[in-house]
């Protein structure tokens, strides 16, 4: 038999002892996912029942490999909403918000209470969903070609209760560009060639189909650009999330595509993170 408080360390020593960060962060995560409490350590004492020690201490083997802490837990929460993952779908990122922000903003300033929006590569729809659930007028649509992708993306319109349009299709053929929008929003893959090559251990374990952005990183961005340009009202607004250090080479594609007005976010690490770009009034 064994306490929470001995199992606790324990626990944090393992995932220590091999290099994870945020050990104990993450091992109380765990113990709050294990024992449906949100202070498992309350009772330090308190023995810890078998089949609730075998479910922590496999949870934490699976972290000691590097298997990321999202796919244990089986569900993360974004901009305040949660949101189910696991393999097959990217994981919601805190930098992402910045491009939440960055469409909020468009709205707010230009008094848009019922935008139509449509999220491309929308994975498992964090962006569509966040962006209806703040701005309850909108009309969403969500574009994913992931057959596993897809399963969450149903799940967490339906976790969510959000009224979203989808659409299983590839961005990047022509023929699934269709309709007009106020605001076209999308965080492709964005990874470089050697970047997938050289992936840390925990994002590896992510699909590569969210994560590869072709040679230099910038694929989905030309083939968005090109493509969707004309589904944007003429004054209407294309918003993409990159990488860092890819947002000057972001900016020369939709300048090559004529689109005005461009302006740069950063996210809470200061690093540039989106662009929302303005399609002219007269093209």
């Amino acid at each position: 038999m064994v306490s929470r408080k001995e199992l606790f360390q324990s626990c944090v020593s393992e995932l220590t002892s091999n290099n994870i960060p945020d050990a104990e962060f993450d091992i109380m995560c765990i113990f709050q996912d294990a024992t449906g409490e949100k202070q498992p350590l309350f009772k330090p004492e308190e023995i810890v029942q078998e089949k609730e020690c075998e479910i922590i201490v496999s949870m934490t083997e699976k972290r000691k490999n590097g298997f990321p802490l999202q796919y244990i837990l089986g569900q993360w929460e974004f901009y305040g909403y949660p949101f189910k993952v696991g393999e097959g779908v990217l994981i919601p990122r805190p930098d992402t918000e910045t491009l939440i922000e960055t469409v909020l903003d468009i709205c707010r300033r230009e008094k848009l209470a019922s935008p139509r929006i449509i999220d491309l590569c929308s994975g498992s729809g964090c962006i569509a969903v966040t962006l209806k659930k703040q701005i309850p007028g909108s009309q969403v649509s969500a574009v994913e070609f992931s057959p596993e992708a897809l399963g969450y993306l149903r799940e967490n319109i339906a976790l969510n209760n959000a009224d979203i349009r989808l659409i299983k299709a590839d961005v990047t053929a022509e023929d699934t560009a269709a309709g007009e929008y106020d605001i076209i929003v999308s965080n492709p893959p964005y990874l470089t060639a050697q970047e997938m090559a050289e992936l840390q251990t925990e994002v590896a374990f992510e699909p590569a189909m969210a994560l590869d952005g072709g040679g230099d990183g910038l694929y989905f961005y030309r083939k968005i650009t090109q493509l969707w340009k004309k589904n944007i009202r003429p004054g209407g607004w294309l918003c993409f999330e990159f990488g860092m250090g890819q947002h000057q080479a972001v900016c020369d594609i939709l300048k090559y595509y004529n689109f005005e007005n461009i302006t740069l976010r950063r996210d809470l690490g200061h690093i540039i993170r989106t662009a929302a770009a303005q399609r002219p009034e007269e093209s």
